[in-house]
């Protein structure tokens, strides 16, 4: 390439694109975003500095999410930890067209009927929140602590499987997090691998 101004621009938008796709990592800061809410609300990471902060990434499609969401693991959870202050944000990536990418009234619907307490449902149509994080399963988890950095991501819990019966008796991993944060303590499993359905991207 001849022109200096060409390779240096080819340069920074490669580097910036490298940038733009580094992986969360545990102990870092967790990559900013603003998203809408199902009101149309923007709603922003920043917004909630000096919360701990769960990122669920949701597809009510997915019987992995359906196992959580039907045993009432996933309510329950959000509801134990919204009630400590803990903000809740379950993000939906699923393209237009994919499965999980549902009518406003079909959220709400199925909101009501499974009894979730997260404290917002976000719309990343698009899919460039998700791959910020790298998601990759519905349901994955991150956990963010007051002072922005990633402390947890992974599994919800120990037992890989679409199964309702396989939720009692498992290790919730987040729960765990979650208390161990709370309490001032260090998290004792940071990072393990997710499982479920694949983002629908």
């Amino acid at each position: 390439m001849d022109n200096p101004m060409k390779a240096h621009l080819l340069f920074f938008s490669l580097f910036a694109t490298v940038a733009l796709h580094a992986a969360p990592e545990i102990g870092k800061p967790a990559p900013a975003f603003t998203l809408k809410d199902t009101a149309g609300k923007e709603v922003s990471l920043a917004d909630y500095k000096g919360k701990f902060v769960v990122l669920e990434w949701i597809n009510y499609g997915c019987p992995f999410v359906q196992k959580h969401y039907v045993s009432k693991n996933l309510p329950n959870l959000q509801k134990q930890f919204t009630d400590k202050g803990v903000v809740w944000l379950a993000v939906c990536s699923s393209a237009a067209g994919k499965q999980g990418n549902l009518s406003l009234a079909d959220i709400a619907k199925n909101k009501a009927e499974l009894g979730a307490h997260f404290t917002a449902y976000l719309l990343d149509e698009k899919g460039v929140v998700g791959q910020a994080y790298e998601a990759k399963t519905t349901p994955e988890m991150f956990i963010i602590n007051p002072e922005g950095n990633l402390i947890y991501k992974g599994a919800i819990d120990n037992k890989p499987t679409a199964r309702l019966e396989d939720v009692e008796g498992a290790s919730n991993y987040v729960q765990t997090a979650l208390n161990a944060a709370l309490a001032g303590e260090p998290v004792p499993t940071a990072e393990t691998k997710s499982y479920g359905c694949s983002v629908k991207y």
